[in-house]
C-alpha cells in the first residue's frame, strides 16, 4: 500500500513538471557511483577515522597502496574491503571502464575543492569521494589476573562506508566552480556626489 501511494505521489509529481528532471535527477541518471559498507573490524573509531581521511579523496588504486603500506593493524582489512567496494563498482554499476572499452579522452586539468590542481586522464577512473566511520557492538574479553581474579574488557568494533565515484564527477565540479568564479559580481565603489536637498534639522 505504501508502495503504491508513494508510486502516484512520484507519478503526480512527474506530470507536474511537464517531464522535466530535477538537477539531482539528472546527476543520478548520468552519473555512477557506488557505496559499500564494510563488516565490523575490531578497533575503535579514533584509529579507523585516521584511515577513513587518509583515504578520502583518493584514486581507488592509490588508497589500496596507501593501505598496503600502512603500520596500522587494521588497514589490512581497510584494503581488503576497498579492492571489494573496487570490484563491486566495476561489476554492478560498470564503473571504471573507459579504458577498457577503448573510449580515449584528452587530458583535463581540474581544480579540487581544497584548491589543489589535478590531471584526469580518464573520466570514467574510480576515486574515493567520501570514508565514514561507524561505531558497532562492544565485544566481551576476559583479562585473567592474580589470585585468581577475572577483569572484563569491551574492546569495540567499527565499520568504515565508502562512497566511490568516477573522475567525471569531479570535473563536473570543477567546472561549476570555475563558472560561478566567472559570473561572480565585484564590488565597485560608487561615485562621489554631492550631498543636495539637505535639511537643517531631523524630519521628525
Amino acid at each position: 500500500m505504501n508502495r503504491k501511494r508513494w508510486e502516484r505521489k512520484m507519478l503526480i509529481r512527474e506530470i507536474r513538471r511537464g517531464g522535466k528532471l530535477s538537477k539531482t535527477e539528472l546527476i543520478k541518471r548520468t552519473e555512477r557511483e557506488n557505496l559499500s559498507k564494510s563488516h565490523m573490524f575490531k578497533t575503535s573509531i579514533k584509529k579507523l577515522g585516521m584511515l577513513a581521511r587518509q583515504i578520502a579523496g583518493k584514486p581507488v588504486e592509490e588508497a589500496i597502496v596507501q593501505m598496503r603500506f600502512s603500520k596500522k593493524k587494521v588497514a589490512r582489512e581497510v584494503q581488503a574491503h576497498l579492492e571489494h567496494a573496487r570490484n563491486e563498482a566495476i561489476v554492478k554499476r560498470g564503473m571504471g571502464l573507459g579504458q577498457a572499452e577503448g573510449k580515449k579522452s584528452e587530458p583535463i586539468q581540474i581544480e579540487l575543492k581544497d584548491g589543489k590542481r589535478r590531471t584526469v586522464e580518464d573520466p570514467t577512473g574510480i576515486y574515493v569521494d567520501q570514508a565514514w566511520v561507524g561505531r558497532g557492538e562492544y565485544g566481551i574479553a576476559y583479562d585473567y589476573r592474580a589470585r585468581g581474579q577475572v577483569n572484563t574488557m569491551r574492546p569495540p568494533f567499527t565499520s568504515i562506508s565508502v562512497l566511490l565515484k568516477e573522475e567525471a564527477t569531479r570535473v563536473r565540479l570543477s567546472q561549476e566552480r570555475d563558472k560561478k568564479r566567472e559570473n561572480r559580481k565585484l564590488w565597485v565603489q560608487l561615485p562621489d556626489r554631492p550631498v543636495t536637498t539637505q535639511r537643517q534639522y531631523y524630519s521628525w
